[in-house]
């Protein structure tokens, strides 16, 4: 049986039924049955259509291949960074996919020469961009200690703390706002989520919303905290890290980690690697609010506080290298995982 090469290359919006019959040449009896599948291309939001052709005869019995007309052929390696298991799905060297980073007001204002220092915001930028971009989903969760910090303004002036956390909260969009500009200036898709509503300037919070711009590669920042006072953005971002089931929270902070005295005041003072949920309350230490810890042991959230002005201490820390202080997990490194 012979057929047309050139009756087979049209597309199937083109299709001729009655020439693709005259370009068969064997007098054997042949049943055409197409059937049109439509499948979404990578990258692209048309559709494409696959040809079948099955053909009988008493001498030749049946015959039936499918033939893909338009489909491209894709490519089974892996891509870069990523390595093919058995089921053919990608996986990387990295110990978190999805993590949720946050990052304090203070750390935003830099050399406290400004309210918010525009290289910090870089910076932070081209760290999340280095991950993004293969593959880790990144939500971020910013404070307002750089503009307004409710509990230290509350009872100024007649200032109720209700109201003084409210004024902190709106700082906290400022923040995000400024950050998400950061971040698209250098080809970073970002939404500003806020916990009320600002229709204005930002999409409410909605967290089936938050996780569809996650699994797109968007980096979503969680603004105006938990949107009710007496609470911090430390709670926040425990919160916002259960609810979108990121496996990490990542605080990004000015020290180094958590030390076992002050060192500011104590130079011996020495970094802690890692830390029990229990050690953080019992020992008081200012790492993140009691409500925070207990939000992160109830759900089994582990918590990283690194320094976020050294260079790569994110990558380094969502590949679960040893980087700051870990509480609540293990540390170990992506070279000794198989």
């Amino acid at each position: 049986m012979a057929f047309s090469s050139a009756s087979l290359s049209r597309p199937i919006s083109s299709f001729n039924a009655i020439s693709f019959f005259n370009a068969i040449s064997s007098p054997s009896l042949c049943f055409l049955k197409t059937h049109f599948k439509n499948h979404h291309r990578l990258g692209f939001g048309g559709s494409s259509q696959s040809l079948v052709i099955n053909c009988s005869s008493p001498d030749m019995g049946s015959y039936s291949d499918p033939i893909d007309v338009r489909r491209p052929q894709i490519s089974s390696m892996a891509p870069f960074n990523m390595t093919l298991k058995e089921n053919s799905s990608p996986q990387s060297s990295y110990k978190w996919r999805r993590i949720l980073l946050k990052v304090s007001g203070e750390a935003l204002a830099g050399d406290q020469a400004q309210n918010i220092d525009p290289k910090v915001t870089m910076a932070i930028a081209r760290e999340v961009a280095s991950v993004t971009r293969l593959g880790i989903e990144v939500a971020i969760v910013v404070g307002g200690g750089n503009i307004f910090r409710g509990s230290s303004w509350a009872g100024s002036s007649g200032l109720d703390r209700s109201s003084a956390d409210y004024i902190g909260m709106l700082a906290t969009v400022m923040n995000a706002i400024f950050l998400q500009a950061t971040m698209e200036s250098i080809g970073i898709p970002t939404r500003v989520q806020t916990a009320f509503r600002m229709s204005e300037v930002a999409e409410p919070y909605i967290r089936r919303r938050a996780v569809r711009h996650l699994e797109k590669g968007r980096v979503v920042i969680f603004a105006a905290g938990t949107g009710n006072p007496f609470f911090t953005t430390d709670t926040a971002a425990a919160l916002r890290c259960a609810e979108i089931n990121a496996e990490v929270v990542l605080k990004a902070t000015n020290v180094d980690g958590v030390f076992d005295d002050d060192p500011q005041q104590n130079p011996n003072a020495r970094l802690l690697d890692t830390l029990t949920y229990q050690d953080v309350t019992s020992k008081e230490l200012s790492v993140m609010d009691m409500t925070a810890i207990t939000l992160c042991q109830e759900n089994n959230i582990p918590v990283v506080v690194f320094n976020l002005n050294k260079p790569g201490n994110i990558s380094k820390a969502i590949r679960g290298e040893s980087v700051g202080t870990l509480i609540g997990g293990t540390c170990e490194s992506a070279s000794a995982r198989t």
